[in-house]
C-alpha cells in the first residue's frame, strides 16, 4: 500500500514598488507581510519572498537606474530608483516622478527563479501609491496565469472599493492573519491549524526576516493601534483596538535577531510605544538595559511626548535609542484641541528638558509639525517652527494626507482643490492636497527651509 504526503501547497508573498515624486527608507520592513510568511510556513506552505523594494540587489541594472543608493549603517537610506512617467492626473504638477526599488527586468527575473506557486500575496501602503501595486499585479498574472492573486495592506484597508479595481482575485483588508486561514481553507483545502490569538500578539510567530536577503535592521512591533483618536490619522482604522505584546517577550524577540542576523539596529513604528510607560516601555527599556548587548534603537514614528519623565528618558538613553522622533503637529492650541489633544505646549517643553538632562543633544530630537491641514494658514506652520526651535530641538515638517474615514476628511473633502475622494493619487501629500491661498508650493518651501 502507497501512502502519499499531502502537496505542500506555494505562496508567493510580494513587497511592491513605490511610484511617487519622493520616497526615503526611514527604516521601513514590510513586517505585516513577514508575520503572514512565518505564519504560512509553519503551517506546512513553502514560502517565497520578492521586495522589490531591496536597495541592496547585485548584478547589472537597468541604464536608468540609480545604481548604488546611500545608506547608512543604521539601517536607513535611499531607494533604487528610475525615472517613469506620470500619471495623467499628475502631469500639471511640476516634478520629476519614479519608480522606487529594483528594475522591472529584475523583477520578472526573480519571478522565473520561483516555483510556480498556488497564491501570491501582495501588500499596500500608502493609497496613492496604488499605481506600482497595479503593476506588480499585471506582471504576476502573466508570470502565473494561473495563481491566486491576493491584496491586502493598508490601502486596501483604506480604500476597499478603489483596491476592487486592481487585478487581484481577492482583496483582504485588515489584518491578513485573520482573513488567511479562512481563505487557504476555501480555495484549497488548506487547513492552517497554527492561528494565532486575535487578543494576543505574543500568540503571533516572529516574522519571518531571515527571507530579507540583506537584513541591515529588524523592526519590531511592541503594540498594535492607538488609545487616542486623533482626527488626521489612521490608525483606528487599520487597527480595531489597542493592544500590546509582553515587554520581556518584546526583549527576548530583539535578542533573538541580535543572536540569529546579528542585527544591530532596531526600528519601532508603534502609534503609542510611550504611552502608559509603566505597562510597556519602562519594564522593556529596563531589559535591555540588563541584557547588556550592544544594539541601537531608532523610532521614525511620532512617539507620544506627553508620557516623558525623567526616569523614562535616562531608560531610553542608556537603553541606545538614537533616533528620536516626536508627533507634536502645531503649537496652536485650538488646533491641539479640535484634533484630539494628545499634547500641549508645556508637555513638550517638559519632555525635551528630560531628555536633554538624560544627555541627548538638541539636534538629536526631532519634533514633527503637521503642514498643510485643511484651513492651516502659513501663519501657524511659521508660529509651530518658532516655538519647537526654541526649545531647542529639529522642527520637521511633515506634509498633511488626506485619509479616508478620519475625522479631518470631511474637513478635507472641503477644502481641496482636487477630487481627493474619486482618485486617490491626489491624497498625495507631496501635493498639499489641502493647500489654500495662504499656503501655497512658494511658502511651503520657505516654510521648509526654516526648519534648517
Amino acid at each position: 500500500m502507497c501512502y502519499y504526503a499531502p502537496m505542500k501547497r506555494k505562496a508567493l508573498l510580494i513587497n511592491p514598488w513605490i511610484y511617487d515624486f519622493s520616497a526615503y527608507d526611514f527604516w521601513s520592513k514590510p513586517i505585516g507581510l513577514l508575520y503572514l510568511a512565518a505564519l504560512l510556513r509553519i503551517n506546512g506552505a513553502e514560502v517565497y519572498f520578492v521586495d522589490c523594494l531591496n536597495p541592496y540587489l547585485t548584478g547589472p541594472l537597468s541604464a536608468t537606474a540609480n545604481a548604488k543608493p546611500k545608506r547608512k549603517a543604521s539601517g536607513e537610506g535611499s531607494y533604487l530608483r528610475q525615472p517613469i512617467s506620470k500619471p495623467d492626473f499628475l502631469n500639471d504638477f511640476r516634478r520629476n516622478f519614479y519608480c522606487y526599488g529594483m528594475a522591472p527586468h529584475h523583477f520578472l527575473k526573480s519571478l522565473k527563479s520561483i516555483p510556480v506557486p498556488d497564491i501570491v500575496m501582495i501588500t499596500s501602503m500608502m493609497t496613492y501609491w496604488y499605481p506600482a501595486v497595479f503593476a506588480t499585479i499585471r506582471l504576476v498574472r502573466q508570470a502565473f496565469p494561473d495563481a491566486s492573486i491576493v491584496l491586502g495592506g493598508n490601502y486596501v484597508t483604506l480604500c476597499p472599493e478603489h483596491a476592487l479595481r486592481s487585478g487581484a482575485d481577492f482583496i483582504l483588508p485588515g489584518p491578513a492573519e485573520i482573513t488567511i486561514p479562512k481563505l487557504m481553507k476555501t480555495l484549497y483545502n488548506f487547513d492552517m491549524y497554527v492561528a494565532p490569538d486575535q487578543d494576543c500578539l505574543d500568540s503571533l510567530p516572529y516574522p519571518a526576516f531571515d527571507l530579507i536577503g540583506h537584513p541591515d535592521q529588524v523592526p519590531i512591533m511592541a503594540s498594535r493601534g492607538c488609545p487616542n483618536r486623533c482626527s488626521y490619522c489612521a490608525s483606528h482604522l487599520i487597527n480595531d483596538c489597542f493592544r500590546r505584546r509582553d515587554p520581556i517577550k518584546v526583549a527576548d524577540e530583539i535578542e533573538h535577531w541580535y543572536t540569529r542576523l546579528k542585527v544591530r539596529h532596531f526600528s519601532f513604528y508603534d502609534d503609542a510605544l510611550l504611552v502608559e510607560p509603566s505597562e510597556m516601555a519602562i519594564p522593556l527599556l529596563e531589559e535591555l538595559i540588563r541584557r547588556e548587548l550592544p544594539i541601537w534603537f531608532h523610532c521614525p514614528n511620532g512617539l507620544h511626548l506627553r508620557d516623558m519623565t525623567p526616569e523614562l528618558g535616562n531608560l531610553m538613553f542608556k537603553a541606545g535609542f538614537k533616533t528620536i522622533r516626536f508627533g507634536f503637529e502645531t503649537s496652536d492650541r485650538l488646533r491641539q484641541r479640535s484634533t484630539g489633544g494628545k499634547v500641549d505646549n508645556q508637555e513638550l517643553i517638559d519632555a525635551v528638558a528630560h531628555l536633554k538632562h538624560a544627555g541627548y543633544r538638541g539636534d538629536a530630537i526631532g519634533v514633527y509639525l503637521l503642514c498643510g491641514l485643511p484651513g492651516q494658514t502659513v501663519g501657524e506652520v511659521t508660529e509651530s517652527i518658532r516655538f519647537v526651535k526654541s526649545c531647542g530641538v529639529r522642527p520637521i515638517i511633515a506634509e498633511f494626507s488626506p485619509i479616508p474615514g478620519t475625522g479631518l476628511w470631511k474637513d478635507a473633502l472641503a477644502a481641496s482643490p482636487y477630487p481627493i475622494a474619486q482618485e486617490p493619487l491626489f491624497q498625495n501629500n507631496t501635493l498639499l492636497p489641502c493647500r489654500n491661498d495662504s499656503l501655497t508650493y512658494e511658502t511651503y518651501r520657505a516654510l521648509k527651509h526654516m526648519c534648517r
